[in-house]
C-alpha cells in the first residue's frame, strides 16, 4: 500500500508526492513544477506539448476501438501572495494570488522564488484585520527599503512554507496538497496506464486558483469528448469549512456538483459502478462553494461531459493542509479503471 514501510516502491512514490508539494509554483508561476512534471513522463507519454500559458499537455494514446479523448486536469499552481508596495520603513504589502484566508495567512511563515524568507504580520491587532489584505505585511527582517530592495522586489511572488510530515495513522501534512495531490495522483494514473483504452490527455494546468484559466484553453485545444478535474475538494468532518458530507478517509470523493458545475448524472453512474465492482471506496461530494477545472472543461466549445474525483482535504489555503493516503489510493484506482472501460455515454 502507499507508504507502507519496507517498500522501496512505495517509499519512491512518497517522496515524489513531497517533492511536488515542496516545489514553488503560485498561480502565473508555475515554471518549477511544470519542468519537474515533465521530466516525470518524459518516457512515459507518446506526445509532451507546452503551450503559450504554460499548461503542459501529456498524451498517451489507446487502442480501444471505440475509444475516445478523455481529459484529465489537475493544476499546479498553488495559493500564493505578490508584492505591490514596499514602504519605507521596510513592511512589504502584498496581494493575494488565489483565495487566501487572512486569518491563516496570518503570522504564516513565506518563502519567495529566490529563496527569501519572511513572516506575515499585521499592521492592526489580529481581532481587527476585518479581512483585509491591505493590512497584513510580510516582515523579512530588515527595516529599511533600499535593504529590503536587496531581496524583493515589485511584483515578487512567494507561497506558504509547509513541510511534508506524517501524521498519525494514514494522514500526511504538507502545503500545496491543492493541487500537487491531483498532479501527483496522474503521474501514478499515467505510469498505471501504459496501456489504456482511451486516448487520455493528461493537462496539468496554470492558474486554476485564479479562474481555472489553464483548463479553459487546454480544453478549447483538445476537445475532449469527458473532462475529469483532478483535484481536491474541503473536508466538512471538522469545524470552519462550511457543511456538507466530505469525510477524511472515506475514500475517492466523486464530484456531484459545486457552485460551477453539475458534473455528468452518467458518468458519476459509471464511476459509482466502478467503485462498487471493483472495491474502491468512494463517497459523493457536494459543496455549494467553490470549483475546479471541470467547469472551465464542462463550458468549453458546444459542452463537454464533466466529473471530478477529488481527495477530501482539511485546512486547503494554508501551510498545513491534511489528506488521508487511503483516500488517495482510492483515487488513483479509480482513474485508472475509468480510462480503461469503454464509455456507453454517447
Amino acid at each position: 500500500m502507499y507508504m507502507e514501510t519496507g517498500s522501496a516502491g512505495t517509499q519512491k512514490k512518497a517522496e515524489l508526492f513531497e517533492q511536488l508539494t515542496q516545489l514553488f509554483g503560485p498561480s502565473g508561476y508555475e515554471s518549477k513544477v511544470r519542468e519537474f512534471i515533465k521530466n516525470e513522463v518524459k518516457d512515459l507519454a507518446d506526445e509532451v506539448l507546452e503551450d503559450a500559458i504554460g499548461n503542459l499537455i501529456v498524451l498517451k494514446r489507446g487502442y480501444g476501438e471505440m475509444k475516445k479523448k478523455i481529459m484529465l486536469s489537475g493544476h499546479m499552481d498553488e495559493i500564493g501572495l505578490q508584492v505591490i508596495k514596499i514602504e519605507d520603513n521596510g513592511m512589504i504589502m502584498v496581494k493575494s494570488l488565489g483565495c487566501s484566508w487572512i486569518y491563516t495567512a496570518y503570522q504564516s511563515r513565506v518563502q519567495f522564488r529566490n529563496g527569501t524568507i519572511g513572516v506575515v504580520a499585521s499592521r492592526v491587532r489580529p481581532e481587527k484585520l476585518d479581512d483585509k489584505f491591505t493590512n497584513l505585511y510580510i516582515d523579512i527582517g530588515l527595516s529599511k527599503k533600499e535593504e529590503v530592495q536587496k531581496y524583493v522586489d515589485i511584483g515578487d511572488t512567494c507561497v506558504f512554507m509547509g513541510s511534508f510530515e506524517a501524521l498519525a495513522g494514514d494522514y500526511i501534512t504538507a502545503k500545496a496538497i491543492d493541487d500537487r495531490v491531483g498532479c501527483y495522483m496522474m503521474l501514478e494514473t499515467l505510469k498505471q496506464g501504459q496501456s489504456v483504452y482511451h486516448d487520455v490527455y493528461y493537462v496539468f494546468a496554470v492558474q486554476e486558483e485564479v479562474g481555472c484559466r489553464g483548463s479553459k484553453v487546454t480544453a478549447a485545444r483538445i476537445e475532449p469528448d469527458l473532462g475529469i478535474a483532478v483535484d481536491v475538494t474541503p473536508g466538512h468532518d471538522r469545524p470552519g469549512d462550511l457543511e456538507g458530507s466530505n469525510t477524511l478517509g472515506q475514500g475517492a470523493a466523486i464530484k456531484i456538483s459545486d457552485t460551477s458545475v453539475i458534473c455528468d448524472e452518467a458518468l458519476n453512474e459509471i464511476m459509482f459502478e466502478l467503485c462498487r465492482e471493483h472495491k474502491i471506496s468512494y463517497q459523493k461530494e457536494v459543496i455549494y462553494v467553490g470549483g475546479t477545472d471541470a467547469s472551465s472543461m464542462n463550458m468549453s466549445g458546444y459542452g463537454v461531459k464533466a466529473g471530478a474525483v477529488s481527495v477530501v482535504t482539511r485546512y486547503t489555503h494554508g501551510p498545513n493542509a491534511i489528506v488521508n493516503k487511503k483516500d488517495i489510493e482510492s483515487a488513483i484506482m479509480l482513474l485508472v479503471k475509468l480510462i480503461n472501460t469503454q464509455l456507453a455515454l454517447w
